[in-house]
């Protein structure tokens, strides 16, 4: 592999580890899955190397690959339907903790992703809307549909 190569890589990883990490956490409450599945995203991308129209664009395949793989991975281990007690807490302690946290935690990843985005980690309506593949409206009723259930939650 090229010096080259390799710094970039690097770049690219240190630019992105932390908020995929964080958002495979949120998906996937467990740390160990949540590191598989960055290091999965990684490997894609090692392997396929994709050519990006821009850093926005290259920022939203990552993010949507991590999405992706989330689901995968949840798929994978529908048997275990619970986690371990100390991996909410890494949680709680990554993205802040509390009622709000934990009532956002609780809702289905339709809801969940937009708000982790959007208001996590502040990305715009019209980001979300790219990075999910969605239109700017349907992220805004997801936002408004979101807010509604915590509310009711809360």
């Amino acid at each position: 592999m090229s010096r080259f190569y390799t710094e970039h890589f690097e770049e690219i990883y240190d630019k992105y580890s932390g908020m995929l990490y964080r958002l495979a956490l949120t998906h996937l409450l467990s740390k160990e899955d949540a590191e598989d599945a960055v290091h999965d995203v990684f490997m894609k991308y090692m392997n396929s190397t994709p050519h990006f129209f821009g850093s926005e664009h290259e920022k939203a395949w990552f993010i949507r690959v991590t999405v992706n793989q989330c689901h995968d991975a949840a798929r994978r281990r529908s048997v275990r339907t619970h986690s371990p007690l100390e991996d909410a807490s890494d949680l709680c302690d990554m993205i802040g903790a509390g009622e709000v946290t934990e009532a956002v935690l609780g809702l289905e990843d339709t809801y969940k992703t937009p708000i982790l985005l959007h208001y996590y980690e502040g990305y715009s309506v019209e980001e979300c809307a790219r990075i999910l593949r969605i239109s700017v409206s349907a992220v805004k009723m997801r936002l408004a549909r979101a807010r509604e259930k915590l509310k009711i939650e809360l």
